[in-house]
């Protein structure tokens, strides 16, 4: 993905998918923590550019019980691994 702004765009979605869908901590309903999870973001957006849902699922993971201390939800870490990948492809294919 060349294009800077599908590049932009897909990592807004990456941080809007965190802070909404995958929501780990349960803070997506507060305001103020809308930054919760945006350091993330990067790390993501570069196994989601090669869409590689193994990895994603495997870095979420690891977020999750290595970084917050919390039981991990495999099922949910690939359900947004999906997601992800699909916006990506939708971007490339859709944002002139």
């Amino acid at each position: 993905m060349n294009n800077k702004k599908k590049l932009k765009e897909l990592e807004n979605r990456i941080d809007e998918v965190l802070y909404y869908v995958w929501d780990p901590i349960g803070v997506s309903d507060e305001p103020c923590a809308r930054g919760e999870y945006s350091s993330y973001t990067m790390t993501i957006l570069k196994y989601t550019l090669t869409e590689d849902i193994v990895r994603i699922t495997k870095i979420l993971s690891n977020i999750e019980t290595e970084s917050m201390g919390l039981t991990m939800n495999k099922e949910k870490n690939e359900i947004v691994a999906e997601r992800l990948v699909e916006y990506k492809i939708t971007i490339e294919n859709g944002l002139k």
